[in-house]
């Protein structure tokens, strides 16, 4: 092996090699500036500091005979040129035409004969402008693009241009996903996974060593036997308006940003964690779209797979993909907001003391040593189990500047992997925390509805935490609070709430029946 390539590990093999026309591996971001940035600069920023990373001056190659992994190899004719662009909207350069561009770049693939990633610096955009970011998923995962790309990022407007590399973090604040699923549990599963790495690198390089392959995943799964008993006994998804088949177009919406101190407020009064509230709100809104859809809620839950940042803190400026995944089944049968939201918390707690997120990174490293046909069913198998990516980042929490412009806010759509339809995504920046959905257009052509939705049952669940704390409580007694619906002619319901609900009777009934709370 020359200097000059690098082998990519298995887990990015295999996110390189879930790219498919109808569904791109590919993070979009957008990040939202104050007034018309200066392209000039922002050009040299990109070229002084996110250059400094190696790889994002190589492309992939793929082996000529057709075995073996893809390497990364500097690009011979790189030029900054083509990954940054620079272009305006229209008049009146608004919300729709911005969510038109983003949704057609998101459906758009990266050029593979070049090093796997593009921005295009936007003027015109809500009275400010913005630079969109794709990247390909085999660069890196949620931590280390978060770290990575905070090399583009300033305290301050008149910050020079260049600035020493970014120093890796020292606490897990890049990416926790979902409520830091893996508190506790790292380094003694780690050793189970470096051991099975190891085994499986010296042997399984060839598609002939299938028998390898298959030695070295049944090592995973008798170390791993309840976790994989319940991945092949659980049924498939349900078919919804938003699971099916794929095409190429995709189209992306994103909710309002709500503060985080008003989530942990609502968290802290319902006795759950922030992630448990946003989760569960989301939750709400694809039960009311559903419904609305004329989909029967009612029949079965819902899964979404949700990545689990497994990288030690010290590591987390290296690229490539360190987490495992988990299923989470998200409880749409259930109409009551305070009943969902528990459920939610109790799933959650569930997994945290699971091992799933490391048995599916074991998994994943196998899959990108097998053949691609393999590696196709081995996906395909496992995106039947769910409906949805889930995931979450925790970005930079004071502002920023980026080319002498503020930024305002961030927002990113994750990838489908193995052909789901629908990417949720949950990004904090500066005390705040935005929501992005990405939808296949075919099946579900409206996500903004999804996003509207999310927006509405968030202000519900703030209503039932403001009811639960104002709640009178008597020594020994239960507490009831009246209900957070309103009657038909607006004006709030009198009723006491179900005990351990939101609602009376009368309004549980109803929103089970129609998914909305009158």
């Amino acid at each position: 092996m020359s200097a000059e390539t690098t082998p990519l590990s298995p887990v990015d093999a295999a996110w390189l090699h879930m790219e498919h026309p109808t569904n791109l591996m590919m993070i979009t971001a957008a990040i939202l500036l104050e007034g018309t940035v200066d392209f000039a600069r922002v050009r040299d920023v990109y070229g002084a500091r996110l250059l400094q990373f190696r790889r994002f001056r190589q492309r992939v190659a793929e082996s000529s005979l057709g075995v073996g992994r893809p390497t990364w190899e500097d690009d011979p004719n790189f030029t900054l040129d083509a990954h940054v662009h620079h272009i305006a909207l229209p008049e009146p350069g608004d919300r729709l035409q911005f969510t038109t561009l983003l949704s057609d770049l998101a459906s758009t693939p990266l050029d593979f004969g070049k090093p796997l990633w593009q921005v295009h610096v936007v003027d015109n955009v809500e009275g400010g402008s913005a630079i969109v970011m794709r990247i390909h998923h085999c660069i890196g995962d949620g931590t280390a693009l978060v770290a990575v790309t905070s090399a583009l990022f300033d305290d301050a407007p008149d910050a020079p241009t260049h600035k020493p590399p970014v120093a890796a973090p020292r606490s897990r604040s890049a990416n926790v996903s979902i409520a830091g699923l893996l508190s506790g549990f790292y380094h003694g599963a780690q050793s189970t996974v470096d051991s099975v790495w190891r085994e499986s690198l010296e042997n399984v390089l060839h598609p002939s060593r299938l028998l390898e392959v298959t030695q070295t995943a049944r090592r995973i799964a008798t170390r791993n036997a309840a976790v994989v008993g319940r991945a092949l006994v659980q049924g498939n998804d349900p078919v919804t308006p938003v699971k099916g088949k794929l095409g190429v177009s995709k189209r992306v919406a994103w909710t309002d940003a709500v503060p985080t101190d008003e989530t942990k407020r609502i968290a802290h009064a319902l006795g759950c964690k922030i992630n448990d509230v946003l989760v569960a709100a989301m939750t709400g809104a694809l039960r009311r779209y559903m419904l609305g859809r004329r989909a029967d809620a009612a029949d079965a839950d819902i899964r979404a797979i949700i990545p689990v940042d497994l990288r030690e803190p010290s590591r987390a400026m290296d690229l490539g993909n360190v987490f495992g995944m988990v299923f989470l089944p998200m409880p749409i049968t259930l109409a009551d907001p305070l009943e969902r939201l528990l459920a939610v918390k109790q799933r959650m707690d569930s997994l945290k003391r699971s091992n799933e997120a490391i048995f599916y990174y074991g998994l994943l490293s196998i899959v990108g040593m097998t053949p691609r046909k393999v590696e196709e069913l081995i996906v395909e198998f496992f995106a039947s189990k769910a409906t949805t990516v889930f995931t979450n980042v925790v970005g930079p929490r004071t502002p920023l500047y980026i080319a002498g412009s503020l930024v305002n806010n961030i927002l990113f759509w994750v990838p489908q992997s193995g052909r789901l339809s629908m990417g949720i995504s949950i990004y904090s920046y500066n005390n705040k925390v935005t929501m992005g959905v990405i939808t296949d257009v075919g099946l579900a052509p409206d996500p903004e509805t999804i996003t509207a939705y999310f927006n509405s049952e968030f202000h519900l669940l703030r209503r039932v935490a403001d009811a639960q704390a104002s709640a009178p409580v008597a020594a020994g007694a239960a507490t009831r609070t009246h209900c957070i619906a309103h009657t038909r002619d607006g004006s709030p319901c009198r009723n006491l709430a179900q005990p351990g609900s939101a609602l009376c009777r009368v309004h549980a009934r109803s929103t089970a029946a129609t998914g909305a709370i009158a």
